[in-house]
């Protein structure tokens, strides 16, 4: 792929795109977090994701591992996979090519029908996780609050959603700090969702 698009796009928002060799490279430098499912990744200027979709190609193929008994499992655990990556994108042509992206080698692997509650599931978890916004102020193009779902798994098909805002959990490394007023204090006792679901199962995510 280009690593440019335009001279202007470079002037006006600084994109250059990561060639796939660094991208792999870089991530090789944290190979076991890049295989371990529920290990959870954001990308501050995702692009159109070329970062998240490699790791996407690594939590699949983890799961792939694991789960190749079940296609049950294999299945979820894929879902719980790319429910732990996140992204924010300045700039709208690329946030939607992200999503697209990630969605097409997600549908692929698992060979999805568009019709499938899984494909419509992944579609709604990517429009809530890659985020068309600002990571510098922390906050959507719309202005508001940069809110993120921090999913997990409880067994038996059905997934937990907690939403946070991603200004307050920046905060967790000050908060933590040797000496902190805070320091004794366990991060449930800070940090607090603005929003928790009822366990939800694939089919209603994907309605």
């Amino acid at each position: 792929m280009d690593l440019v698009r335009s001279k202007q796009r470079v002037a006006d928002h600084g994109e250059v795109f990561t060639p796939a060799w660094m991208v792999d490279a870089m991530l090789d430098l944290v190979r076991e977090e890049t295989e371990r499912i529920d290990s959870r990744f954001l990308e501050p200027a995702c692009g159109s994701g070329n970062f998240l979709v490699e790791v996407l190609r690594r939590k699949l193929a983890a799961v792939d591992r694991k789960f190749a008994r079940s296609e049950f499992e294999r299945r979820h655990y894929a879902l719980l996979g790319l429910m732990c990556i996140y992204g924010i994108e300045l700039l709208d042509d690329n946030i939607a090519e992200c999503r697209t992206n990630l969605l097409e080698i997600f549908a692929d692997h698992l060979d999805l029908d568009p019709a499938d509650d899984l494909h419509r599931a992944v579609a709604y978890v990517l429009s809530q996780n890659l985020v068309h916004g600002d990571a510098l102020t922390m906050r959507t193009t719309g202005g508001e609050p940069i809110v993120f779902a921090e999913w997990g798994y409880v067994g038996k098909g059905r997934f937990q959603r907690r939403d946070f805002r991603l200004d307050v959990l920046t905060q967790s490394a000050a908060f933590s700090e040797e000496g902190s007023l805070f320091a004794e204090l366990g991060k449930h006792e800070i940090f607090t969702p603005t929003k928790t679901y009822p366990l939800l199962t694939v089919r209603e995510l994907a309605g």
